[in-house]
């Protein structure tokens, strides 16, 4: 259950920012209850132990099976006694970073009073941090859903239970209470949600399908960017990233990626990993020609094609999770943005004039 606990921040991240100021989505606690201790409901023991933390996200906890005494999950009125160990996992309060509302649009795909499913473009940042304070997904929920409690409640990420890129477009579930939020966040952690992206690679895959498994972690010398690490090495965590291409245009093939796991970087860090980096990734070497000739035209054409995107060709597409209220099963469905298409439709042109 420790690894669990550990590993819990990975597995909210889906390919998380480099514009995050490195703080986890989730805080961890631990507790040896004393000798002398009473019989005390665990969510009001908590509640005086921790400090800023609401019952009804305590509670939230437990219902998720983020609060575990003595290895096992506890409900919120379990009764502590003497010896017991609890560990518990909350998300952060706020710290210096002010969530301030801002009337952005957004492409709303749907909502209900528990959660809304966002298709988010790129260039917005997910949630404030350092050098993002204003113009992300947060200000614009922030001001949007200002007389719910979970966005006046002093959390850094308000209803968070994974991200994307800034420069990744697509789909985003973002919950409207903290009983939606731990019930969805628990999906993304046993691997149960659905994720699938498009993205486009450089080069011509060998395999039309594969399986990408390496560890994931941040490198050694630019904290920013993400490495993979042999499974050997106490470095990194455990990462799968599924494959399958879509269409061939030569010198980039799109393909499409489903997360098993959901590690910073996921699909960015294994496509590089195996060659293949993404089409105009700045931060691991997709946005130079890695493939082709080396005539001008060529080159004019690439670089015409990099300035379509704002950076790497990556979009969420599919989502999927079971609400957490009804249990249904929730599937959404986004379509690729016009300056995807865009690019695609260009390649495809390039490659049939060469037949």
């Amino acid at each position: 259950m420790d690894d669990e606990l550990d590993n819990i921040d990975d597995e909210l991240d889906e390919g998380s920012q480099t514009e995050s100021d490195g703080q986890n989505l989730y805080e961890h606690f631990r507790f040896e209850v004393d000798r002398g201790q009473g019989m005390l409901r665990i969510d009001k023991f908590l509640q005086m132990k921790i400090e800023n933390a609401s019952r009804t996200k305590i509670q939230a906890a437990a219902d998720a099976g983020f609060i575990i005494v003595n290895g096992s999950s506890a409900r919120a009125n379990y009764r502590v006694k003497p010896g017991d160990v609890i560990r518990v996992m909350l998300t952060y309060p706020q710290r210096e970073i002010e969530i301030i509302p801002e009337d952005i649009p957004l492409d709303i795909v749907y909502e209900d009073d528990s959660l809304v499913v966002v298709n988010k473009p790129a260039g917005m940042v997910v949630h404030p941090s350092y050098g993002h304070y204003t113009g992300t997904l947060i200000n614009a929920l922030a001001y949007r859903y200002n007389n719910l409690p979970i966005f006046n409640g002093g959390d850094a990420r308000p209803g968070l239970v994974h991200r994307i890129d800034k420069n990744t477009s697509g789909l985003l579930v973002v919950a409207k209470t903290e009983q939606a939020k731990a019930h969805i966040s628990r999906q993304f952690f046993n691997h149960t949600s659905h994720r699938r992206y498009v993205a486009l690679v450089w080069g011509e895959l060998r395999d039309d399908e594969g399986t990408i498994i390496g560890k994931i972690g941040r490198n050694v010398r630019n904290r920013q960017i993400m490495d993979v690490f042999p499974m050997d090495v106490p470095m990194g965590k455990h990462a799968v990233t599924h494959y399958r291409v879509l269409e061939k245009f030569g010198y980039v093939t799109l393909v499409e990626c489903r997360l098993e796991t959901g590690r910073t970087h996921q699909i960015r860090i294994h496509m590089k990993f195996i060659g293949h980096p993404l089409f105009n990734d700045p931060e691991y070497s997709g946005c130079e020609i890695r493939c082709g000739t080396t005539f001008a035209k060529y080159s004019q054409f690439v670089e015409n094609c990099f300035s379509l995107l704002p950076g790497q060709a990556l979009h969420a597409k599919e989502l999927g999770f079971d609400h957490p209220v009804t249990g249904e099963r929730m599937m959404f469905d986004s379509e690729l943005p016009d300056n995807f298409k865009t690019l695609i439709d260009r390649w495809r042109t390039y490659t049939n004039s060469k037949d």
